[in-house]
């Protein structure tokens, strides 16, 4: 997720049960040539609580990735090749989900190779599907011959227009499964904790990715559904425990997506964004939240404290925990076993 995957924002999902994160996509060649990305995108990576933490790089060129993974391997658990990404800016700079041909998969397999065999480090990738569906298993088996320690699937072709084209074949994902012996994950057709139970009993998957969805509900993974000031307000205060980590584009990005979760269609959601995006601080985003949107949800000012006894976030965590034990164990022992 670009500008999305910020360390307050690894750390907020872990708390709700979240066994593995990814960094957003980062580009090798400004890893190499630019210290203040690298810099930027490496402070605070794989220091606790951040771990297990996957650090996910593009490109096309073996050995700029590399060297590029060389900078940053310290500070992963892991490396993922990015093959799925639709921007136009992976088209025009050819990598991502622009590899998918089979003109580019000899390119795909010595990445996937000199990263396996010079990185101390597990290997993965994360693909779309082939434009022709059925050779994405024939690709997938040669990414696990070149080294791949596990792969994720987002059952949906490339489209750069359109990144959500119809709903994810799923179905697609356990072919995949049947064909590989390493783990699998899946991706898609996910927008509740039902959704991730139903996406892992139709496919066979070994986990369960989500990306979009976990951007408007970081406690997915908890089965619940936080009060939207609340869950900003505990980002915000991750922000501030990691300054330097997240620009206030990003942090403003994130809190509309908490609000727009349980608020987009209400008639003072327009005046919110604007009055966001006048932001120019941490600070003042949390007094619009805490006086003008609570004003505005027909609630009292939040004081400063008190979204601390969360009755609706964390009680309900407790009352559910015994509801969900089986299937939230299977899901975060396969989300760890990947890095075994």
């Amino acid at each position: 997720m670009v500008n999305q995957s910020d360390l307050p924002f690894r750390v907020l999902v872990r708390r709700y049960n979240t066994s593995l994160v990814y960094t957003q996509m980062l580009l090798p060649e400004r890893l190499l040539n630019d210290q203040d990305y690298l810099e930027f995108h490496t402070k605070g990576l794989r220091e606790a609580p951040d771990t297990p933490v996957v650090v996910q790089l593009c490109g096309n060129d073996p050995e700029v990735v590399l060297n590029a993974a060389k900078k940053v391997v310290d500070k992963a658990d892991a490396i993922d090749l990015n093959l799925g990404c639709p921007q136009e800016t992976a088209r025009e700079g050819h990598y991502g989900g622009y590899l998918l041909d089979k003109k580019d998969w000899p390119v795909v397999e010595s990445i996937v190779s000199a990263l396996s065999t010079s990185l101390p480090v597990p290997i993965s990738a994360k693909l779309r599907l082939c434009q022709n569906t059925s050779s994405t298993p024939d690709l997938g088996e040669r990414l696990e011959a070149a080294g791949a320690s596990w792969l994720t699937l987002h059952a949906r072709h490339v489209s750069a227009r359109r990144r959500r084209q119809g709903a994810a074949d799923l179905a697609q994902v356990r072919v995949l499964k049947s064909r590989v012996r390493i783990p699998v994950v899946s991706n898609g057709n996910v927008r509740t904790w039902e959704d991730v139970q139903r996406n892992r009993a139709e496919t066979g998957a070994d986990g369960v990715m989500v990306g979009e969805t976990l951007l408007a509900n970081p406690c997915l993974f908890a089965n619940v559904t936080p009060d939207p000031v609340k869950i900003s307000l505990e980002y915000l205060a991750l922000c501030r425990e990691y300054p330097g980590t997240a620009t206030m584009a990003t942090i403003q990005t994130h809190v509309r997506h908490f609000v727009d979760h349980q608020c987009g269609r209400r008639p003072w959601f327009n005046k919110f964004r604007a009055a966001l995006g006048q932001c120019a601080s941490v600070d003042d985003i949390e007094r619009l939240l805490r006086v003008k949107v609570q004003r505005w949800r027909g609630l009292a000012p939040l004081r400063a404290g008190e979204e601390e006894d969360d009755d609706e976030s964390e009680g309900e965590i407790e009352r559910e925990e015994h509801r969900r034990e089986a299937g939230l164990e299977e899901t975060l022992a396969a989300g760890m076993s990947l890095l075994e």
